[in-house]
């Protein structure tokens, strides 16, 4: 029974490192980013790991600047974990569709300034992304890109980004 696990690993891992070899390579990037329903630009980091032909996972994470609005400071992050699927790469631009699980994390905070009393709250919520981007391939070790989501929470909010990828 071991050897068969052996075996079945080993080959895995050959599969594995098989199928890299014909992929891309792994990205790493830095983007601004609009959210609609913060209404404001973040700013996030990304990084892109070649997995099969075509696959790709890629983790982002972005923080929007902390904004206020008549006493009340809100902060806003998320994290992202999206899967990539190339399904056009044309002429110096490769496209792709995107689906994944998203953390969001709101903090509000309020200052009494009317003898009312402090008040602090902060919530996280898991939600769904879905979305395309698309790769623009210059010469070179960078890489220009445009992505647009749509994250499936409470309210939901569609995230328009750009920024550049580096390969390493």
């Amino acid at each position: 029974m071991k050897k068969i696990n052996l075996i079945t690993v080993m080959a895995f891992v050959f599969l594995l490192s098989h199928s890299m070899k014909a992929q891309t390579e792994t990205k790493i990037g830095a983007f601004l980013a609009y959210g609609t329903e913060i209404e404001n630009i973040g700013i996030g980091g990304n990084a892109e790991f070649p997995i099969i032909e075509k696959l790709t996972i890629s983790p982002s994470f972005i923080f929007y600047f902390p904004k206020e609005e008549t006493g009340i400071k809100i902060n806003w992050f998320e994290v992202n974990a999206n899967a990539n699927y190339y399904f056009l790469e044309e002429d110096g631009i490769d496209v792709y569709g995107l689906a994944g699980l998203n953390y969001s994390s709101v903090k509000v905070k309020y200052d009494d300034r009317l003898g009312l009393g402090d008040f602090s709250a902060s919530d996280g919520r898991f939600g769904l992304n879905i979305g395309a981007g698309a790769n623009f391939n210059l010469s070179g070790n960078i890489t220009p890109f445009a992505e647009l989501k749509y994250v499936i929470i409470d309210g939901g909010q569609l995230v328009i980004a750009a920024g550049v990828k580096f390969n390493i």
